[in-house]
């Protein structure tokens, strides 16, 4: 099976690179599974229910987030009932929302699907590593095939969690950054990894927000707004094969693409 990963969506543009690109990819590649990253593709910051619905009504088939995802206040009823919506796992308990879930194919297969947080220079959540090997034997009850989104600063701490659970997971995608990192690979016992899985949004820009609006900020240090940029987009992604006998990776690649 393929599963295709699609880096942190951002803003309007992201939101239409997305669509414009999704389904030349899945034909393309055969892709069975499209995971996305959207904490960001509501005006940058968080997740609204249109943007959500309109996310997955062009082929996304689960949306994963992280330390955005509770941005837009008025979502949060909504990303409580969404199972399609999944917030870090390692939010205390009583936090509304899904961490993880089993996503079943048309042609029967079961996919687990985790988002994890990690706390170096991020909000103080539980510890990733511990919450994230309890969820994962959850899941493995159900299906022994699971992508984990990690979704974290500190490239070491990244590394170290794809270490720590190769050959208990399919894959462990990094997000957060929105930089993509030529570091794919698959690990000794056969998961997976990418540091960093990029970003799907405004390709001239700071990471998704209008360049001299950044500039000015390491300039001056004063505190403003920051927007989304415009322009053409860049979706950022991977493809990863996997074995469904043995739920273990046999490739991973790294795709950049312009729109328009």
């Amino acid at each position: 099976m393929k599963v295709l990963f699609i880096g942190d969506i951002v803003g309007k543009v992201g939101r239409l690179t997305l669509k414009g690109l999704l389904p030349n990819l899945v034909d393309r590649y055969k892709i069975d599974l499209v995971i996305a990253n959207g904490e960001n593709m509501a005006g940058g910051f968080g997740i609204t229910e249109k943007t959500a619905d309109e996310v997955l009504a062009c082929g996304v088939n689960i949306i994963t987030s992280g330390n955005h995802i509770w941005d837009k206040k008025e979502s949060v009823p909504y990303i409580a009932k969404k199972n399609r919506i999944l917030r870090p796992v390692n939010y205390p308990p009583g936090v509304p929302g899904f961490g993880s879930i089993v996503h079943t194919l048309p042609n029967g297969t079961k996919v687990g699907i985790i988002n994890i947080s990690g706390r170096v220079f991020m909000p103080a959540l539980d510890c990733p590593f511990r919450v994230g090997e309890k969820e994962i034997e959850k899941l493995r009850e159900s299906t022994k095939i699971i992508i984990v989104d990690f979704h974290a600063e500190a490239t070491s701490e990244k590394i170290a969690f794809g270490y720590f659970i190769d050959g208990k997971v399919s894959a462990v995608v990094g997000t957060h950054t929105h930089v993509q990192t030529a570091d794919e690979k698959i690990l000794a016992n056969g998961t997976a990894y990418i540091t960093d899985v990029g970003m799907t949004g405004p390709a001239v820009s700071v990471i998704g927000v209008e360049k001299e609006q950044i500039i000015d900020r390491f300039l001056h240090q004063m505190p403003m707004k920051f927007e989304t940029a415009k322009g053409d987009g860049i979706l950022s992604a991977v493809v990863i094969e996997i074995n469904e006998e043995t739920a273990k990776a046999t490739a991973i690649q790294r795709l950049q693409l312009k729109y328009p």
